[in-house]
């Protein structure tokens, strides 16, 4: 790996489920290995998920905003206090380029919402993420993670997939799609590992509204990533794509980075002018 790209995928203090995140030992840690850019993208979430999964719910960081009822409650993203944050941190790091960025949570379903916070926070780089899925007849919203106990695993994915492409063509709020294999880290260890390819049709539906509208693809590393989504993209037009390691702590950024950058650039993706840039074919 010659070039290190920008961790594009980054959470602090200020995201609600990440309480181990910290913003100046962050930037700090990303001197000391030399990356040359980081993003911030802070949590922004406005739909209230059923934790239909116990242990899930038992989680300290979940727990912590969940209702008796078992309902997550997401609190609200602090804009001022995340910018006054960032803004120190870059003052004490001037060699770092340290991007202003959100991760919205299903912004095609809160639309308004969304564009209220986008307009008010000035952010660089926005990511759009679905988390949660409708669920029962009364389609209350659910962790992803949970359906899993509501569902069949092969069913879960085509819904994920379905609604995923639903919200790239709904909702051009977002330039970045993170983690479009998002429902995989779950994915029920007694089914042998994930295939991609068994759900090529769907993946390859989402990939192509996203290429179409020249938007980017989240390489996330958070687990080891599938070359299979990559050539994908690039098969159905796509042209750009970040990186992301989804850290919530200082010590996880670029996870994987080496890995991801040797098989994008298999693809023909390469890095561009400036080390904060996007790749690009």
């Amino acid at each position: 790996m010659d070039v290190i790209p920008a961790d594009g995928h980054v959470h602090s203090e200020w995201s609600w489920d990440a309480p181990l995140g910290a913003m100046e030992e962050t930037c700090a840690r990303a001197v000391e290995i030399g990356l040359p850019a980081i993003a911030f993208t802070e949590h922004a979430d406005f739909t209230t998920w059923k934790l239909l999964n116990k242990n899930i719910f038992e989680d300290p960081t979940r727990k912590k905003h969940a209702t008796p009822e078992g309902m997550l409650v997401p609190p609200r993203l602090d804009v001022e206090g995340y910018r006054e944050c960032l803004e120190r941190c870059r003052a004490k790091f001037p060699g770092l380029r340290i991007i202003h960025g959100v991760e919205l949570g299903e912004s095609h379903w809160v639309r308004s919402e969304a564009s209220a916070l986008l307009h008010e926070g000035g952010f660089e780089r926005v990511l759009g993420s679905l988390h949660c899925l409708p669920v029962g007849p009364d389609a209350v919203l659910a962790e992803v993670s949970g359906i899993y106990l509501d569902r069949p695993a092969d069913q879960l994915i085509h819904d994920y997939l379905a609604e995923i492409t639903k919200m790239i063509n709904g909702s051009d709020l977002f330039g970045v799609l993170a983690h479009l294999d998002y429902p995989t880290r779950a994915w029920p260890a007694s089914l042998g590992p994930f295939n991609p390819s068994k759900f090529e049709e769907g993946f390859r539906y989402a990939l192509s509204a996203l290429a179409a509208t020249d938007r980017a693809l989240e390489v996330n590393t958070r687990n080891l990533p599938f070359p299979e989504l990559v050539k994908w993209f690039r098969d159905e037009g796509g042209r750009v794509v970040t990186f992301g390691s989804d850290s919530h702590q200082p010590g996880g950024i670029t996870h994987g980075f080496r890995e991801a950058v040797d098989m994008v650039e298999s693809f023909g993706f390469r890095p561009g002018r400036h080390p904060y840039d996007r790749w690009t074919v």
